[in-house]
């Protein structure tokens, strides 16, 4: 018989509001319509620093799609291969009318560092507060080596011309994900 465990209330922040738990497993999670961030949502707004100098706003993609993809850190193996994925695949992003944007809370150094190490020609932004990464439900607690902690969870947004979610890829797995996501593009 499987043993239930309970479930620990998330953390407070200073405001002493509860942070939120972001988006759960499926494309119809019940977190994800509950926070508002199933398809046909407006995205939310963001304005954010970049690798190589200058911020990137959401304003700034409309009229295209936009691929949006949060991960958890810059040059560790799972975020260099996705990241490594979408920059092979920037052409046939951008012949589907759609912009990569990578979003991780690194400091924008280390996305220069990360950018310059890997060749990668996709755009990065750094979210050091994590306004925009709990906006988007991508800043959750999670648990490893039986400790929790605050991070950054992989997920993607496909986000319409319109600038409104067309499709949620929550907590992704990176083999073959950047190619789920261009036929998508391609689809919309």
């Amino acid at each position: 018989m499987a043993r239930k465990t309970a479930r620990k209330a998330a953390p407070r922040t200073a405001g002493n509001k509860p942070r939120s738990k972001g988006i759960a497993r499926g494309k119809d999670s019940k977190a994800a319509v509950k926070m508002g961030l199933a398809a046909g949502v407006k995205a939310p707004n963001f304005s954010l620093p970049c690798a190589d100098g200058g911020t990137v706003c959401l304003a700034d993609f409309a009229g295209r799609k936009l691929v949006l993809y949060f991960y958890p850190r810059a040059d560790t193996s799972g975020c260099t291969k996705e990241a490594i994925d979408f920059s092979g695949l920037k052409s046939e992003f951008g012949r589907a009318g759609a912009d990569i944007l990578g979003v991780s809370a690194d400091p924008v150094r280390a996305l220069d560092a990360f950018k310059a190490k890997h060749n990668l020609t996709v755009a990065l932004a750094s979210d050091e507060t994590h306004k925009m990464l709990e906006a988007y439900g991508a800043w959750q607690e999670k648990s490893m080596y039986g400790r929790n902690f605050f991070g950054v969870v992989r997920s993607t947004f496909l986000i319409g011309p319109d600038q409104r979610i067309a499709q949620v890829w929550p907590r992704v797995s990176v083999a073959g994900h950047a190619a789920a996501v261009l036929a998508a593009a391609k689809a919309l």
